[in-house]
């Protein structure tokens, strides 16, 4: 499902979270709408995330999301997206030719 995001974050100091992910929204959806009236569903959840056990919980499900990039970042593994880590700069290493 490549239209939601999962994110797990702490609350901003300087201003409240509600703030900055607004801010996060609009600057995305002005990237990535296209043609769209709008690129975000009307319909959110959130969930507050109070103890270490439910923190542990929340950020095994996203590990576990077919659309996570936490099994590119522990092995390589190429996926949809290509994310800018120690495993694509190695690939490109090794594509580029060597420099005079």
């Amino acid at each position: 499902m490549p239209e939601h995001v999962h994110l797990l974050m702490s609350e901003p100091k300087r201003q409240p979270l509600s703030r900055t992910m607004n801010v996060l929204k609009t600057e995305i959806s002005k990237k990535l709408k296209g043609e769209r009236k709008q690129f975000w569903q009307r319909r959110y959840y959130d969930f507050n995330v109070l103890t270490h056990a439910k923190f542990v919980e929340k950020l095994r499900y996203m590990h576990r999301n077919p659309w996570s990039s936490f099994r590119h970042y522990l092995t390589g593994e190429e996926g949809r997206v290509e994310i800018e880590s120690h495993w694509t700069w190695k690939r490109r290493e090794r594509s580029s030719p060597p420099h005079p």
